[in-house]
């Protein structure tokens, strides 16, 4: 099994480059979304990456339990994760636990058979925010990424399209 973290600024080729890693899986893949379409903008990115995936990607939107998704969609092709920063704003916006969830997921994810590819945004290489909300989700990325980092077989940088080995 594997597990691949792709990282990367925004609109750098991250999802992308996790599609091509994910079709190089043997199975029909599955696409696990944790964005919600909850306005236009949002809409029309979700209907962009729906059309550059193509038809034979199964869908699921799961906005909050990523170790459930994983676990049903076990022993089929390669699932890809969009995105995980979206979903630690899930997480903390339901008063969730994220570390404990992050947790949760990073230990569940080395006992996974079928690969698992997930994006994430690299979000601390900006200016410190300016205000406390905003530097503490900075702050909680930056440990999840660490985390999924650690258990990670693979790990990528992806820079204006261009994907960068990082483990």
């Amino acid at each position: 099994m594997a597990v691949i973290l792709i990282t990367g600024g925004a609109r750098s080729g991250k999802s992308r480059r996790a599609e091509t890693r994910t079709q190089a899986f043997p199975g029909r893949p599955v696409y696990i979304a944790t964005a919600e379409a909850l306005d236009a903008e949002m809409e029309d990115r979700i209907a962009t990456h729906r059309a550059r995936r193509g038809a034979n990607w199964i869908e699921r939107e799961v906005p909050l339990d990523l170790v459930q998704a994983l676990v049903e969609t076990e022993g089929g092709g390669a699932r890809l994760v969009d995105c995980l920063t979206l979903w630690l704003s899930n997480l903390l916006h339901s008063e969730r636990d994220w570390s404990r969830e992050v947790t949760r997921l990073a230990d569940v994810l080395p006992r996974l058979r079928s690969p698992v590819i997930m994006v994430t945004n690299e979000v601390g290489l900006g200016i410190v925010p300016d205000n406390p909300l905003a530097r503490a989700y900075r702050d909680a990325a930056g440990v999840m990424n660490q985390t999924f980092a650690g258990v990670a077989d693979e790990v990528e940088f992806v820079v204006a399209g261009l994907p960068m080995k990082l483990k």
